[in-house]
């Protein structure tokens, strides 16, 4: 039995099955690179599911874990902790004027999002909240009940009041599904666990007059979207409106596990003691890695490296569409890029796993590409070349 047998046979014994599991046991990360437990080597396009979003292992990132690991590693929010202020101001000094909610994951991020838009509204009785129809917010009750795929509904019935979906980049839609009761409007800039669907700047303006208009809250859920992927710190900066309240996670903590909920001026108190909480939310440890990504960040000019390497990908994989007739089309904004195929993605996905590329496949057929924000041309050169010889072999049959 191998290595990875062993661990897998744990997994059947101990772990509940909530994962359709690759046979792959990761050992160890460096950059863009990681290992399995048997020694073989990977370039990581998909690290840690855009966790890594500053690569495996960051020494920024790692060192700031390491000093905090020997300081203090956790403090009750009842009390101040110097890390948590610190990264709140990082955050809010690069996005807009506003305050932070720290918790564990964007689940957690988007339900209290969520909550701060009911708080709001409860005077008035408003308290529906529109989302977009393949959107991904999370696993909790409310937030599946958001999502707007049924997939992550079935089986959890009776689900939460209070959300509508609408067509994603149809603002006519959203217009008609605003009433005395709508209170928000929530959305990704890029679905994309929903394939890299990308929004419109015209339908985002539209949008962001609408809420301004109807006293509705616009929330962006930048989880996987935000820290720097898009081409900017965050995805919103894209499209020169500012949301009212901004979710992140994901790439935010450089591997640690962390959720922000970044409400404007004028939302900022709506969240009041005793009306929203979280415990290990906003950790020492997780604060302190968190910061060494935003230095890691503007040390290493990463936004812009976002923007150059994502428009040098493209350019690559534009070559390989018009290679390839299966690829149907490119979609990309800095490094959140969606391949969509006419075939499906999932032995494509398994192939360039086995000659050494970690991607992730979608929708059945849309490859989903997001390398660390720090990957270099060198490498994705080397990611291209398997793709190029994946996609020749399964051309041929």
């Amino acid at each position: 039995m191998s290595k990875t047998e062993k661990v897998a046979a744990m997994y059947d014994k101990y772990v509940m099955t909530t994962y359709k599991r690759t046979p792959l046991c990761l050992a160890k990360g460096k950059g863009t690179f990681a290992w399995d437990i048997e020694g073989n080597k990977y370039i990581d396009f998909f690290p840690g599911w855009a966790v890594s979003g500053t690569g495996h292992c960051h020494p920024k990132v790692a060192s700031a874990v390491s000093k905090q690991s020997k300081k203090l590693m956790h403090v009750s929010n009842n009390y101040y902790s110097e890390e948590q202020g610190k990264l709140a101001e990082a955050i809010i000094k690069s996005a807009f004027p506003g305050k932070v909610f720290f918790g564990n994951s964007g689940a957690e991020a988007n339900e209290a999002a969520v909550k701060l838009a009911r708080k709001y509204g409860s005077a008035t009785g408003r308290f529906e909240i529109i989302t977009m129809t393949k959107s991904f917010h999370g696993r909790t009750l409310a937030m599946i009940t958001a999502t707007g795929q049924d997939k992550v509904k079935h089986g959890f019935e009776p689900l939460p009041a209070g959300f509508v979906h609408v067509p994603f980049n149809d603002i006519e839609a959203v217009k008609k599904a605003v009433n005395e009761k709508t209170i928000g409007v929530m959305l990704e800039p890029i679905q994309c666990e929903g394939g890299v669907n990308i929004a419109d700047k015209a339908y985002m303006k539209e949008l962001n007059k609408l809420c301004n208009e109807k006293d509705l809250l616009l929330i962006f859920d930048e989880v996987q979207t935000g820290i720097a992927r898009s081409g900017e710190m965050f995805c919103y900066q894209n499209y020169d409106i500012v949301p009212d309240v901004m979710t992140l996670a994901k790439a935010l903590g450089g591997g640690l596990p962390i959720g922000a909920c970044v409400a404007g001026t004028k939302y900022q108190d709506v969240l009041t003691p005793g009306t929203h909480a979280s415990t290990f939310g906003g950790s020492p440890i997780v604060c302190a890695a968190a910061l060494g990504v935003y230095e890691a960040i503007k040390k290493e000019n990463l936004i812009k490296n976002a923007r150059v390497m994502g428009n040098y990908i493209k350019k690559k994989l534009e070559a390989l569409k018009a290679k390839y007739g299966f690829i149907k089309e490119i979609r990309s904004m800095g490094l959140i890029i969606g391949v969509e195929l006419s075939i499906k993605g999932e032995e494509i996905y398994r192939e360039c796993m086995k000659k050494g590329l970690l991607l992730n496949c979608t929708q059945d057929t849309i490859l989903r590409i997001m390398p660390p924000v720090t990957v270099t041309k060198i490498e994705v050169d080397k990611a291209i070349s398997i793709l190029d010889k994946v996609f020749a072999r399964v051309q041929k049959g």
